[in-house]
């Protein structure tokens, strides 16, 4: 079979061993592996009249061109968040626009057709695909349009629904927990009340594990909606009982006050998402309108994707590319990798759209203290998803 791979969406820390590992196996296992380059936008960019397009969207991946990928984090295939069923006219191809020149287009326009067209034309027989819930989204349409399918899922939120753990979660997580610590330092020397910003639209794990890991004083989650009186005055109090009089929380970009709405501005991208963040910095203002205390606001943003992948990540990455070559091979398309109660396993692909995975508040958060509370920790699987 011709494999065709993709990563789309952010990249996270193990995308690249989890390419490595599913082009070794198929490779041993007889089959081509073609890397598709940033995500679906190398499918829908790919002008096959032009025999200089497949060069700046596709790349051959052999054993000896991945060699040393996985020791380095992003992805050697190079991403972006393109949705080929949702295209605004802004942007179309060039090539593909000239098409709809004269016609009127409501809002964005479902090039499906197109992309299974340059998939046959390329003679891929199965597409490996490495996303969020929006990249698999996509993965999804397709194979109900009969494309065969192979998921893997990666996020640093670990908010894909149907498996316990995506790659990049851990990574994301360690960088969190080293950056706090460090942060303690500044936070210390000044005497202030730090307030550290993670990536997590609607799942507040990051912001819930990494506080938990670094002992910080306040976590604020995606799910839980906080009073900022209430806030406030936990972290004074922190502060004063605190011998080096300081306290640090952690808050995730996607929460909100109560009675307000999340901090987003400019347009929505492919999936309908506008982009996050500020929520720290708005917080960090009130903190010092309504304590009087100094503040340090500080977004770890993309420094929580950035560098190579963890023990963890690497090890869970690895498997599932393994694991989806292996699918491939005996013809088992239609499905998504996954680890649930700590073990490997395999779910349909179309699990994705049917749930939300979120943070279990009442098990694992305090809502009325603002802090990672786990009720008991028997049977709690070890990243206590």
């Amino acid at each position: 079979m011709k494999i065709g791979i993709l990563t789309g969406g952010g990249d996270v820390p193990g995308l690249n061993p989890a390419i490595k590992a599913a082009v070794y196996r198929s490779i041993d296992a007889g089959h081509e592996v073609i890397g598709i380059r940033k995500g679906w936008a190398g499918l829908l960019h790919h002008n096959i009249d032009d025999p200089e397009s497949f060069n700046k969207n596709f790349m051959p991946l052999t054993k000896t061109n991945t060699r040393t990928i996985d020791r380095t984090g992003g992805t050697v295939l190079h991403t972006s968040r393109t949705n080929p069923g949702k295209v605004r006219p802004k942007d179309m191809p060039d090539f593909l626009a000239k098409e709809y020149a004269n016609k009127e287009i409501d809002k964005h326009i479902d090039f499906t057709p197109y992309i299974l067209k340059v998939l046959e034309h390329l003679k891929i027989d199965v597409l490996i695909t490495i996303g969020g819930d929006d990249t698999l989204s996509y993965a999804v349409h397709l194979h109900k349009q009969g494309f065969p399918i192979v998921a893997i899922p990666k996020t640093m939120d670990n908010d894909v629904f149907g498996t316990d753990y995506c790659i990049g979660f851990s990574t994301a997580v360690t960088r969190s927990v080293d950056f706090i610590d460090a942060l303690r330092t500044p936070a210390g020397s000044h005497e202030r009340i730090a307030v550290v910003e993670l990536f997590g639209r609607y799942s507040g794990e990051t912001s819930l594990i990494s506080a938990y890991l670094a002992a910080v004083d306040r976590a604020i989650i995606s799910e839980v909606d906080f009073d900022i009186d209430k806030l406030c005055k936990f972290l004074d109090d922190d502060k004063k009982s605190n011998p080096s009089n300081y306290a640090i929380m952690t808050i995730s970009e996607g929460a909100k006050m109560v009675g307000g709405d999340m901090i987003i501005t400019g347009e929505p991208d492919a999936y309908g998402h506008k982009k996050l963040g500020g929520i720290g910095y708005i917080v960090s203002q009130e903190i010092q309108k309504r304590t009087r205390h100094l503040t340090i606001y500080q977004p770890l943003a993309y420094l929580m994707r950035s560098g190579a992948p963890d023990a963890l990540d690497r090890m869970v990455a690895t498997s599932y590319g393994f694991l989806a070559a292996d699918l491939v091979n005996a013809k088992q398309f239609g499905k998504m990798v996954a680890l649930q109660d700590g073990k490997y396993t395999t779910v349909s692909v179309d699990i994705i759209t049917q749930g939300k995975k979120r943070v279990d508040v009442r098990e694992l958060y305090d809502a009325e203290n603002y802090r990672p509370r786990i009720r008991h920790f028997l049977n709690k699987p070890m990243f206590l998803y």
